[in-house]
C-alpha cells in the first residue's frame, strides 16, 4: 500500500470516526509498510498505539482490507524519531513544550483539552463582578514566581471561568514556552485515571501528571463523590505544590460548598486564592454585548442596529453570559436572512422564548421577600405606608430590582408596593441608580441581593 493509498484510507476514516477522533489520535499515526499481511503504523507514543489498537484496530483492518489490500492484521510501532514527525495542528493545541522530549510533549497534547482560539484575555470583558478574577488570573499567566497556589476561580454558569482558563493557558503558551502547561476538564482528568487502571498503566500516569508546570483543571466539581479520582488528584496537587509548580482549578461554588468533596482536598484548595466572579451586572452585559457587536461588523457589513435593543437585552437577560451572546448570534443572523434593521419588535419576536425564560425565573413578591430579609425588616413594613428611611430604602431598592430583573411594568410594579403610583416607582429606581454609583454598600448589596435571587 502507498502512501496515498494511505491518505485516501484516511479521508474514509475521517467521515466515519468524526473531525475531533481523527485530530486526536488517527491523524498523529504514519503508514510505514505492508508486509506478509502485517501493516505496520508508526505512533508517537505506546499509549497512542495502545489506544488506537483498542479503539480503532479493527476499522482500520475493515478499512484496508474493503479498498483491496491483503492485510490479516495491524502492528503499531513507536517511532525512533518522533521530533521529525508533525505535531498536532496549532488550532486547539492545549500545550507548549520547549524542555521535555518529543514523546511527553505528545502525551500531554493527547491528554489535555483543545484550546478554543476565542477565549483570550483580549476578548475577555472586564467590569466590576469579575474585576478581581481577570487580574489574578493575569498575574498567574505572567508565568513568573508562583505567589498563590492554587488560584481557584469559581462562579456560576456562563460568567467567564473556562474563558479566563483558556486565555492562562494561551498566554503562557505565548510568554513562557518553556513550560509544560496542561489544560483539561475534571471528566476528562477521571477518564484519563480510569484508563490507566484498566490498562494498568498506573505509573505512567503518575509521571505524566506529575511533569508539568502549570496544571489547570476545569470544573472539578466534577469529582466529588469519585473516591479513587479524589484519591489521586489529592496526591497529584501534593507532589506539584511540593515542587513549586502552580496548579489552577475552576469549580461552579466554593470548595467548601461541593458536596462529597474530601475535606483534606477543601482544605487544600482553600489554602491558595480563591476568587469568586460574581453574576454579571447590568453594564457589564452591555460591554459584552457592544464587543460582540463590534466582532459581528465584519460579518455583516450592512446590518442596522436600532438604538436601545442592546439595552433591551443587557436589561431582560440577566443570568448567563452565554445565553446573552446566544441570542445576539440569533439576532444578527434571522436579521441578514431576512434583510431587515433590528429593531425592538423584531428582537422581541426573534427572541420570544429566550425573553419569557428569563422572566418567569424571579417574581416580584420573591424580590419583596428577599429585599426583607436582607434588611431584616417586615415584608408588611416595607410595602406599608411609612416612609422612614430604615423602610424606605429597602422598598426602593426591591423596585430597582423589579424594574431590572422582571417584566412587569411600572404601574405594576406600583400595585405590588401597596398601590404607590407609577412615578413614586421612576423616582425610586432613578434614586437606587444614582447611590450604586455613590455609595459602595448599596453596590454591594444590590449584587448580593441579584446573586441570591439569581441562583
Amino acid at each position: 500500500m502507498t502512501q496515498e493509498q494511505w491518505g485516501a484510507l484516511r479521508q474514509e476514516l475521517l467521515k466515519t470516526v468524526g473531525q475531533n477522533n481523527f485530530k486526536t489520535w488517527i491523524d498523529p499515526i504514519e503508514f510505514s509498510e505492508l508486509d506478509s499481511g502485517v501493516a505496520t503504523f508508526h505512533v508517537p507514543t505506546n499509549f497512542v498505539g495502545n489506544y488506537v489498537s483498542q479503539n480503532y484496530g479493527d476499522l482500520i483492518l475493515h478499512q484496508m482490507t474493503r479498498s483491496g489490500h491483503d492485510v490479516q492484521r495491524i502492528s503499531f510501532e513507536v517511532a525512533a524519531n518522533t521530533a521529525s514527525r508533525p505535531t498536532l495542528p496549532s488550532t486547539g493545541a492545549p500545550v507548549a513544550v520547549a524542555n521535555s522530549t518529543p514523546t511527553e510533549t505528545r502525551e500531554l497534547a493527547m491528554t489535555g483539552a483543545p484550546l478554543d482560539g476565542r477565549f483570550t484575555f483580549e476578548s475577555f470583558v472586564v467590569g466590576k463582578p469579575n474585576e478581581l478574577a481577570n487580574a489574578a488570573a493575569r498575574r498567574v499567566a505572567e508565568g513568573g514566581p508562583v505567589t498563590f497556589n492554587p488560584l481557584f476561580l469559581y462562579g456560576g454558569v456562563g460568567l467567564g471561568k473556562t474563558h479566563l482558563m483558556h486565555a492562562i493557558a494561551w498566554e503562557l503558551q505565548s510568554r513562557r514556552p518553556d513550560l509544560n502547561v496542561l489544560y483539561l476538564s475534571a471528566e476528562q482528568f477521571m477518564y484519563r485515571f480510569v484508563q490507566a487502571l484498566r490498562d494498568r498503566k498506573m505509573m505512567d500516569f503518575k509521571e505524566l501528571f506529575r511533569s508539568v508546570d502549570v496544571l489547570m483543571v476545569d470544573d472539578v466539581q466534577f469529582i466529588a463523590g469519585k473516591d479513587s479520582t479524589q484519591e489521586e488528584f489529592f496526591h497529584t496537587f501534593n507532589a506539584l505544590v511540593d515542587q513549586n509548580k502552580q496548579i489552577i482549578i475552576s469549580a461552579d461554588r466554593a470548595p467548601g460548598e461541593i458536596k462529597d468533596l474530601e475535606d483534606r482536598i477543601k482544605s487544600r484548595l482553600q489554602c491558595g486564592l480563591v476568587v469568586d466572579l460574581h453574576p454579571t451586572d447590568y453594564e457589564l452585559r452591555l460591554g459584552i454585548l457592544q464587543t460582540k457587536v463590534d466582532s459581528y461588523r465584519a460579518q455583516y457589513p450592512d446590518l442596522q442596529l436600532a438604538d436601545g435593543v442592546l439595552e433591551f437585552l443587557a436589561h431582560r437577560i440577566s443570568t448567563n453570559v452565554r445565553v446573552l451572546e446566544g441570542a445576539l448570534t440569533r439576532l444578527f443572523a434571522f436579521a441578514s436572512l431576512v434583510g431587515r434593521e433590528i429593531t425592538m419588535e423584531l428582537t422581541q419576536d426573534c427572541l420570544s422564548d429566550v425573553l419569557r425564560a428569563s422572566e418567569r425565573k424571579i417574581s416580584v413578591e420573591e424580590i419583596q421577600r428577599k429585599v426583607a430579609e436582607h434588611y431584616n425588616i417586615r415584608l408588611s413594613d416595607m410595602i406599608g405606608p411609612k416612609r422612614v428611611r430604615t423602610f424606605a430604602r429597602p422598598r426602593q431598592i426591591a423596585m430597582y430590582l423589579c424594574k431590572q430583573l422582571t417584566s412587569r411594568s411600572l404601574p405594576e410594579i406600583g400595585r405590588r408596593f401597596g398601590g404607590r403610583d407609577h412615578t413614586t416607582v421612576m423616582h425610586g429606581v432613578k434614586r437606587v441608580e444614582e447611590l450604586r454609583t455613590a455609595d459602595a454598600q448599596i453596590s454591594d448589596d444590590l449584587e448580593l441581593l441579584r446573586r441570591a435571587l439569581e441562583a
